[in-house]
Formats: structure tokens, C-alpha cells, sequence
């Protein structure tokens, strides 16, 4: 039976730390072999897992071993496997899955990019652009259209569930129309809608994503007669004129792109205008481990950069913004509450 060691010595530790690697990929092939999924309520023996799910039972075996030493998935003294409350995540239709977060998280392009993070640390700039020539985005949608997939599950999943604490937040009785700039596939302007009957909407995102926004918001959805779903580059224009402008998680990429992002919401919405970004902050996240690791992503990837409250009042007030307000939407995001000043 494998039991995690609570508190290894600081040698073993690193050990184990150095070895991350490992256990990325275990996650992610877990979540690729569906295991989480086949594995029911009640125990499993490897041997009808591995089946199941259409592998050899002995490396099957070895994979869950490792993953039980983390608390996915536990290994009984009967040599059955069962669930955990992590092992559950990975199902896909776990209320709060995080399976597809798991796949974007070590994505095949992940693995070319973390061992020249040195190279980013020392440059300051991302590393995606040496390796494939292009702008990370550009480089999904063109070359790994797949992973884009990825990318885009993932980014629902997340904005799926948040929406209703961003909706909850927000007070737009005063407001008669809102846009959600970069927002995906709709989910936080579906949820304000739902909100409030009499406001209308507008998404903006890039046209793959936008094809496929929430079933809500597209025609015979019942919120369609009350949206605009708009296929662009926020980064290019915001061609948007609303009352209020939610930017959720966008403000992440590199200085120039959050810079031209910035400016374009406001030259669209003009004085008085109100724009609230939501964003996850490094320096006050109960998830330190996760939060900084993105961070390096973001580093290798686009140059971005998750923010402290600081760096996110700097950036939202030298676009021009005047900030009203800073709230928490829930444990791990923040809103920042702005005006355009007339």
C-alpha cells in the first residue's frame, strides 16, 4: 500500500521537486488514458482498470502507484485502487473538473519550453517565439490547432466556474449594457445577463473561440436575442461601445499587448465608461504553489506575468484608469472597479 510521506527530510524534498516532471506527466496521462473516469465508486482491481481503459495492467499499476504517493487516486492494502477527493477532478463530469486544466498545463508545448526558463529569466522575454517562430497564439491556431482545443476547454472550465461569483459581485442595476472583452466562450456575460433581464451584452474574442461560445448566447440559446457575439482581437480594436467592460484574466500577456488592450477599451467606451478587471494576484492567492507556477508559464510563453495588487493598480492607472474600488470575486480572483475619466 503507498503512503505519502508527510515530512521528508530537506535532501529528499529536493529530490522530489526536481522529479515535478514526473508527476505533470503521470497527471496528464492519467487524464489522457481516462482513468479517473473508469474507476467507480466502490475499488477497482488493476487488472479491470487496466481494461477498462485499454492499457497493460502492470504499468497501469506503476502509474497509479505514483499518483497515490500524491493523494490521486489511493492504493488499499488489497492492492485496489479507489478514489480521492483530487482523483475525482479528473473526471469529466466532475462538477468542478479540472481535467482539461491538467491537459493545458502540460501540453506537448510545455515540455520544449521549460528547460530554456532560464533563458526567459535572463532575457525577460517568452521563449515560445525562438522556438516556433511565431506569437504563442498565433503558433496554436496555426500549428497546434489541438492544443488551441486545449487551451479553450480549459479557459471555459475556468470561466464556467467563476462566472456566477464574477455575476454575484458586479452590480450593473445601473447599466444598460456590457461587454465582455476576451471573454471566451460567454460564460461571465451569459451569468450577468441571466442577472439582470433588461441589460444587453456583447462578446469579443478571436473567431475560433467565439464560433463556439455558450449555447446561451447563440441563435435559439435564450439569452440570443440580447447579445452580440463579436469574432476579433481585443489587442487590435474593441470595436464596442457599452456602458460597462469586463477584461477577466487577459491582462496577463506582455506590456505592449495589456498596453494596447487598455487603450482600445478606452478610446471605445469614453468618458465615464465603466471597466472592471479581474484578475488572479501573486500576492494574495491561498495557492501560492499554483499561482507562481503560472506566473513562470506565462513568463515562457506570451511574457506576461501575473500581478500583485500593486503591479495591477500601475498598469490599469498608467492606461488612464481611475480605480474606485478593489474586491475579492472569490478566494483566487480580484476585481478591479475603474472609470474612464472625462
Amino acid at each position: 500500500m503507498t503512503t505519502a510521506n508527510p515530512a521528508p527530510p530537506p535532501s529528499m524534498r529536493l529530490r522530489e521537486l526536481v522529479f515535478g516532471a514526473a508527476c505533470a506527466a503521470a497527471l496528464r496521462a492519467a487524464a489522457r488514458l481516462g482513468v479517473a473516469d473508469a474507476l467507480g465508486d466502490g475499488p477497482m482491481a488493476v487488472e479491470d482498470l487496466a481494461a477498462a481503459v485499454k492499457t497493460e495492467p502492470q504499468p497501469l499499476r506503476r502509474l497509479l502507484r505514483a499518483l497515490s504517493c500524491h493523494g490521486v487516486f489511493a492504493e488499499r492494502e488489497d492492492g485496489t485502487f479507489a478514489h480521492t477527493d483530487m482523483s475525482r477532478l479528473l473526471r469529466e463530469d466532475a462538477p468542478n473538473s479540472l481535467r482539461d486544466i491538467t491537459l493545458w498545463c502540460t501540453e506537448p508545448w510545455t515540455w520544449d519550453a521549460w528547460p530554456l526558463l532560464d533563458e526567459a529569466v535572463r532575457t525577460g522575454r517568452n521563449v515560445v517565439e525562438d522556438l516556433y517562430g511565431k506569437e504563442f497564439f498565433t503558433y496554436l491556431n496555426e500549428d497546434a490547432p489541438e492544443s488551441a482545443d486545449v487551451f479553450n476547454r480549459a479557459m471555459t472550465t475556468s470561466s464556467r466556474q467563476s462566472a456566477r461569483d464574477v455575476a454575484e459581485l458586479l452590480d450593473l442595476s445601473g447599466a444598460s449594457s456590457v461587454a465582455d472583452v476576451g471573454g471566451g466562450q460567454g460564460h461571465v456575460v451569459a451569468s450577468l445577463l441571466e442577472k439582470y433581464p433588461a441589460l444587453r451584452g456583447t462578446l469579443l474574442d478571436l473567431p475560433r473561440v467565439v464560433e463556439n461560445a455558450d449555447p446561451r448566447l447563440r441563435d435559439g440559446g435564450p439569452l440570443a436575442g440580447r447579445v452580440s457575439i463579436v469574432p476579433g482581437d481585443c489587442r487590435a480594436a474593441v470595436p464596442v461601445k457599452a456602458d460597462v467592460y469586463v477584461i477577466k484574466n487577459i491582462l496577463e500577456w506582455d506590456d505592449d499587448s495589456t498596453a494596447r488592450l487598455l487603450r482600445n477599451v478606452i478610446e471605445a467606451g469614453g468618458p465615464g465608461a465603466r471597466v472592471v478587471a479581474i484578475e488572479n494576484l501573486v500576492d494574495d492567492t491561498p495557492s501560492m504553489r499554483f499561482s507562481t507556477a503560472m506566473d513562470l508559464m506565462l513568463l515562457l510563453n506570451v511574457g506576461g506575468a501575473k500581478h500583485t495588487t500593486d503591479s495591477m493598480v500601475r498598469r490599469l492607472t498608467a492606461a488612464g484608469l481611475v480605480i474606485d474600488d478593489i474586491s475579492p470575486v472569490n478566494p483566487y480572483l480580484h476585481a478591479f472597479d475603474c472609470t474612464v475619466p472625462g
